[in-house]
C-alpha cells in the first residue's frame, strides 16, 4: 500500500512533466532551459519542484512573461486534467482575479 507522501510525490511528478510538456510544446527546447535557469537563479526552483513549489513557478511565470502566463497556465490546467480523463470547464472568466492558478493546482492535487 502506497503511503500518502508516495502518492503525493507521484502526482507532483506527474504535474511536473505536464509542466515541462507544455513550456517545450509553447517555447521550444531551448527557451524552456533559458526559463528553467530563470526559475532556478530568480526564484531557487529546480525543474523537477514546480509542482511542489507551485507558488514559485506562478510567480517566475509571471514575472518571465507578464500577462502572457495567463495563457500558459491555462493549457497547463487543461492538460493536468485531460491526463486524468477529468473534463473541467476552464472557459475564461470576467477577471483573472477569478481564476487562480496555484490553487487550481492545488486543488487537484489533494483531490485526484
Amino acid at each position: 500500500m502506497k503511503t500518502i507522501t508516495q502518492q503525493t510525490s507521484k502526482k507532483e511528478e506527474k504535474i511536473s512533466k505536464i509542466i515541462d510538456k507544455v513550456l517545450k510544446q509553447v517555447f521550444g527546447e531551448e527557451a524552456t532551459l533559458l526559463f528553467y535557469r530563470h526559475l532556478e537563479n530568480s526564484y531557487s526552483l529546480r525543474q523537477d519542484e514546480t509542482a511542489e513549489k507551485v507558488e514559485a513557478f506562478a510567480k517566475g511565470l509571471e514575472d518571465f512573461l507578464s500577462s502572457g502566463a495567463y495563457v500558459i497556465e491555462r493549457k497547463i490546467l487543461e492538460d493536468i486534467y485531460s491526463s486524468y480523463g477529468l473534463l473541467r470547464n476552464l472557459e475564461p472568466k470576467r477577471t483573472q482575479e477569478e481564476y487562480d492558478f496555484v490553487s487550481q493546482v492545488k486543488l487537484f492535487m489533494r483531490k485526484a
